[in-house]
């Protein structure tokens, strides 16, 4: 034990004590073998993948691997978008703080260095990634349920599985998948309105198929589809455009809405 007169003061011990332990917890992170090994996203495929994405300034990008940074920082600087990147090496953490700092867009860029499992997605307008295919089918239910209808995802180089992208594209041979987070319609649904009928949906992603019960006679549904938040199908040769909205289905024109049966 040290003597009195020679022990450390306390707020010196409080210091080093949380140093140590922001040193350990840097060094977990860094120590867990990552999801993903790292290579950097060519520049003309990044200003697609925002492009496809439809980033605007009024855009929130969660940039999931970020590495250098490249694509939160292109995001910010020339679209004007708020964007944060996670990664779970410090030294890219590093290196992307300051890329932002080059650029200048410090105050509209974050970094953590944190498990892109562990990352919050549901803010996110657009999901940009540069994953692996496991990777990607892992993340895809929490896409699918904590993102809003509407959403964009965007991939370079691998897809998801059975969701597939609602647009493709090659650039400069490189593969890019964007999807649209579609809402959640299947099952069976009340219309109410002045010629009350009932739907039946199901759904896989955004394909979804259906039919119609009216005065006892059931109809398939035709020219079906789903984007986003919006769902559009015939029904006896008329045309319905619907917002599905957190109470349940609204036609556009007003004529009528749907709640679960």
């Amino acid at each position: 034990m040290l003597r009195a007169d020679l022990a450390f003061p306390r707020r010196f011990l409080t210091s080093l004590l949380g140093a140590c332990a922001f040193v350990g917890a840097s060094a977990q992170a860094a120590d867990k073998p990552l999801d993903v090994p790292y290579v950097p996203t060519p520049q003309q495929v990044v200003d697609r993948m925002l492009e496809l994405g439809e980033v605007t300034k009024d855009t929130y990008v969660i940039d999931l691997g970020s590495g250098d940074g490249r694509i939160p920082v292109t995001a910010a600087k020339e679209h004007g978008a708020r964007a944060m990147g996670v990664d779970l090496n410090p030294q890219r953490i590093s290196e992307a703080n300051e890329n932002a700092k080059k650029a200048g867009v410090t105050d509209k860029v974050s970094f953590k260095q944190q498990d892109l499992f562990d990352t919050p997605i549901g803010e996110a307008q657009v999901l940009t990634m540069y994953l692996l295919p496991r990777v990607n089918v892992q993340l895809r239910p929490r896409i699918l349920s904590e993102m809003t209808p509407g959403s964009r995802v965007v991939s370079h180089a691998f897809d998801m599985a059975e969701w597939e992208p609602d647009q493709r594209e090659s650039v400069d041979g490189r593969t890019v998948y964007l999807w649209i987070v579609p809402a959640q319609v299947g099952g069976n649904w009340k219309v109410e309105g002045d010629k009350p009928f009932s739907l039946a949906l199901e759904q896989q992603f955004q394909k979804v198929t259906g039919k119609a019960t009216m005065d006892g006679k059931t109809v398939e549904l035709t020219d079906v589809s789903l984007r986003g938040d919006e769902l559009r199908f015939s029904l006896d040769g008329t045309a319905h455009t619907v917002r599905v909205t957190k109470d349940g289905l609204q036609a556009q024109d007003g004529s009528w809405k749907a709640v679960k049966a």
